[in-house]
């Protein structure tokens, strides 16, 4: 590419090349080279700074102007230094006359032109390859969190059948209201499966049939809290973040009729779902993996851009979720 520009360059100056040797040559290419450097800067410079709205739709404009003008400063501190027996024939760059002032202006914007078009490649290929990784991440992810969820899954359409058999043949009540509560845990899996987002509303719902099913375990060691209020309800979180939150806080705390576990789910002011839940450390510490919450963050920063919040005191431990609005995730 220098070659062709060197050549081209000559050629729109000269007519042809037979004045010039090869110190000529090696003069031009040093002169492209302190003219493209700086161009390639400026581009990178004003695609990846963050400008005013109104300066944004001209950053095309505003970035060639800008290139151009140094290129033609390059070319006046270049003339100054550059020694008289290196400098190529019929090159009068201390007194330019009207059509040379055009004939560098042209070049300039030539060399401008194709740092844009090299630079954007470039660019462009870089944001879809990391687009692919995020999505691979993603997709990595979004399978971890089946497994999380689904451990001892070995067909979930099989086991939702024989649930809806069984909830059909109980005949305790309790025992018919927990295979319902059970069926619910497992269709809201089963529909979840695919997809990025949920509603919190979706979520509650899968929230309370999962605590049915511990309530059942721990009966009073378990205490949980539940305030949200309807109108957040059309508000979307990753699936199964209470879930996965939920297990976490019974996974690395006591729970003891003597000593219950606080588990508390509200809404902050400034549209956060919070999950805060006492701390009881098992006297046995299990080694902490961090694979859910790790999830919960991962999923938050591919989807959403948007950072989870942990905090843990003497006695609590508090995860804020952002909420996100269903207009700002689908427009």
């Amino acid at each position: 590419m220098l070659g062709a520009m060197i050549v081209g360059y000559s050629l729109v100056k000269l007519g042809d090349t037979r004045e010039l040797n090869i110190k000529h040559f090696l003069t031009l290419a040093v002169l492209i080279v302190l003219n493209v450097f700086p161009s390639w800067i400026v581009q990178a410079y004003f695609k990846q700074v963050h400008l005013p709205a109104f300066v944004r739709n001209a950053r095309l404009a505003i970035s060639i102007i800008a290139g151009v003008i140094i290129a033609l400063m390059i070319n006046y501190l270049c003339a100054l230094f550059v020694p008289d027996n290196l400098r190529i024939p019929d090159s009068s760059l201390l007194e330019p006359t009207f059509t040379d002032f055009l004939r560098r202006l042209i070049n300039s914007l030539f060399l401008v032109m194709i740092c844009y078009g090299f630079f954007n490649i470039i660019y462009t290929n870089d944001i879809l390859q990391k687009t692919r990784l995020e999505n691979e991440h993603f997709r990595q992810l979004h399978l971890r969190a089946q497994v999380l969820s689904l451990q001892q899954q070995i067909s979930p359409h099989f086991l939702f059948n024989s649930l809806s058999i069984l909830k059909t043949i109980a005949t305790d009540p309790d025992t018919k209201k927990f295979v319902v509560q059970l069926s619910h845990v497992y269709r809201y899996l089963l529909n979840v499966k695919e997809r990025d987002v949920t509603s919190l509303e979706e979520e509650l719902s899968f929230a309370q049939a999962y605590l049915y099913i511990l309530h059942q375990r721990f009966e009073n060691a378990l205490v949980v809290t539940i305030d949200i209020p309807e109108a957040y309800y059309n508000y979307l979180i990753p699936p199964l973040s209470l879930q996965l939150l939920m297990e976490n806080a019974i996974k690395h705390n006591n729970v003891s009729i003597e000593h219950p576990l606080q588990l508390e789910i509200s809404i902050q002011d400034n549209a956060k779902l919070v999950v805060k839940n006492s701390l009881l450390p098992r006297k046995t510490r299990e080694e902490s993996t961090k694979l859910g919450l790790q999830n919960i963050a991962g999923r938050y920063k591919l989807l959403f851009r948007k950072e989870i919040e942990i905090i843990k005191t003497s006695d609590t431990f508090v995860v804020n979720l952002p909420l996100i609005s269903h207009e700002s995730y689908y427009h």
